[in-house]
């Protein structure tokens, strides 16, 4: 028998990680979001509950996915005052697939022990087109046979996984991606708005750029995109901003300088306090381009 599942969290990345696991069969129970339109909307589409309470979330599922924002989400929805998801949580899988610090991936996997629960970490490289086709990319972090038990699970939701090892190990890996996702894409930004400013085609640009050493997959994903100032979100500018911050505490905590990556976080600050912080990480090149924000 297929364990039942529930969602915390279900904007656009959640929301299509349960609709996949809907049409693999898994009995989807329950769904909950702190904009209760969103949970309340894809409740009726699944034919599940939207519960109004956390703890009513995990008494609905014997794994419940979790997908919020950042620290302060997550910490919110698993020590909150009152309601949280460790009520009763004896027996349940946690898989948590936000970016969030490894520092509060850690909190939670020993709270959730405390509590008679197990916590994985699934931190996600991939897209919302790949959470609703069951492509993500996964790294995976916590005990190695909780993330054996829930494999099943996880490979009708992805093409590929990777267990990195122990608690907050994947989500170091993945700041680690995004950090040099980001990086790649501000440097790309910037050789783009330099060529336009020098007057080149800047479709022959790109064309040269992948055939040398300054080929990179940004440029493949989002060169044209900052070419036509086409920035619909995907991966927004506040979450790179966030994502590249995390690497940066990691780094600190460690004793090292990444002047590449503290210019890249300030790049996209500035873009969230131009108020461009939901546009897609290609948006930067907003700073770049002659005549546009910058």
């Amino acid at each position: 028998m297929k364990p039942t599942i529930a969602f915390v969290g279900v904007g656009k990345m959640g929301a299509n990680m349960a609709r996949r696991l809907k049409e693999c069969d898994y009995p989807i129970t329950a769904v909950y979001d702190s904009h209760r339109l969103l949970s309340d909307s894809l409740a009726a589409e699944l034919s599940c509950a939207a519960p109004a309470t956390l703890a009513e979330v995990t008494a609905a599922a014997d794994i419940i996915f979790t997908v919020v924002t950042n620290d302060e989400a997550m910490r919110g929805i698993f020590f909150g005052p009152g309601d949280n998801l460790l009520q009763g949580a004896s027996g349940k899988i946690f898989i948590n697939c936000a970016t969030v610090s490894p520092t509060v991936h850690r909190e939670i996997y020993e709270a959730a022990k405390q509590a008679g629960a197990d916590s994985l970490e699934a931190s996600m490289a991939s897209s919302i087109s790949h959470a609703r086709e069951g492509k993500l990319y996964l790294m995976l972090g916590g005990d190695e046979a909780v993330y054996q038990k829930v494999l099943p699970v996880l490979e009708n939701m992805s093409v590929n996984r990777r267990y990195i090892g122990g608690p907050g190990r994947a989500a170091e890996v993945k700041a680690l991606v995004n950090m040099v996702m980001n990086i790649n894409t501000a440097g790309l930004a910037e050789g783009l708005g330099l060529a336009a400013a020098l007057g080149h085609d800047l479709e022959m640009i790109r064309e040269v750029f992948s055939q040398t050493g300054a080929n990179s997959r940004v440029l493949e994903t989002d060169s044209a995109d900052m070419v036509a100032r086409e920035h619909d979100c995907w991966f927004s500018a506040e979450h790179a901003a966030k994502d590249s911050g995390i690497a940066g505490g990691m780094a600190e905590s460690v004793g090292l300088t990444l002047p590449l990556n503290n210019a890249t976080i300030s790049q996209y600050q500035k873009m969230v306090s131009l108020g461009l912080g939901g546009l897609d990480k290609s948006g930067i090149a907003e700073l770049t381009f002659k005549g546009r924000h910058a």
